[in-house]
C-alpha cells in the first residue's frame, strides 16, 4: 500500500514538472489585449451608469413638472374662488 501511494505521488510530481509554466509569462500582445478588454468593460459600465442617471433625471423632471402643474392649478382655484 505504501509503495502504491509513493508511486502515485511520484507520478503526480513528475506530471506537474512536465507542464510548462508559460501562464506566468505574458507577451506584449496579451497584455495589450487584456488592457483593451478592461477598458471596454469600464466604458460599458460607465455607459450603463450614465444611462441610469439620465433616466433618473428625466423621472425627477417629470415629477417636478407634475407637482408644479398641480400647484398652479390649486393657485388658480384659490384666486378664482
Amino acid at each position: 500500500m505504501k509503495r502504491l501511494a509513493a508511486f502515485v505521488l511520484l507520478a503526480i510530481l513528475s506530471f506537474t514538472c512536465l507542464i510548462p509554466a508559460t501562464a506566468q509569462v505574458t507577451s506584449i500582445q496579451e497584455n495589450e489585449r487584456r488592457a483593451h478588454k478592461a477598458q471596454q468593460k469600464q466604458e460599458k459600465m460607465l455607459k450603463k451608469v450614465n444611462k441610469k442617471q439620465r433616466k433618473a433625471m428625466k423621472k425627477a423632471q417629470k415629477k417636478q413638472r407634475k407637482v408644479t402643474k398641480k400647484a398652479n392649478k390649486d393657485l388658480e382655484k384659490r384666486r378664482a374662488g
